[in-house]
């Protein structure tokens, strides 16, 4: 496996205030914008991740924002994952979970234990 690249603001280890957050290096005499040796390398085309994978959850599985229980319909359980939209309330996610069940789709923030056999 691949090892990929972390990479940091210019200096964030030198200086607290300085967040390590990527910023792209802009200064004239910039030793890293330079690519001078010894110092983190800078974001570029390179390192990105293969296009097969791109934009997939880190399970494999494309993610599905979901709001009610209809958008599950014709999700592929192979392929897709659902993930329950935030301003969805217990009553529609259990139901949305109910059905996610049935149709055999993963689910990637149940967040609400549902009870068997008890109302």
């Amino acid at each position: 496996m691949e090892r990929s690249v972390k990479f940091v603001r210019q200096e964030s280890w030198r200086y607290a205030r300085v967040d390590e957050n990527w910023r792209k290096p802009r200064g004239v005499s910039s030793k890293m914008r330079r690519r001078m040796r010894g110092w983190p390398r800078i974001v570029s085309i390179g390192y990105g991740s293969p296009r097969i994978v791109r934009g997939l959850h880190p399970s494999g599985f494309r993610e599905v924002l979901v709001y009610r229980e209809e958008d599950l319909e014709g999700l592929d359980p192979e392929r897709d994952a659902v993930r329950i939209a935030h301003t969805v309330g217990m009553r529609k996610r259990r139901a949305i979970l109910d059905k996610a069940r049935k149709l055999g789709l993963k689910v990637l923030n149940p967040g609400v234990v549902v009870e068997v056999g008890v109302k």
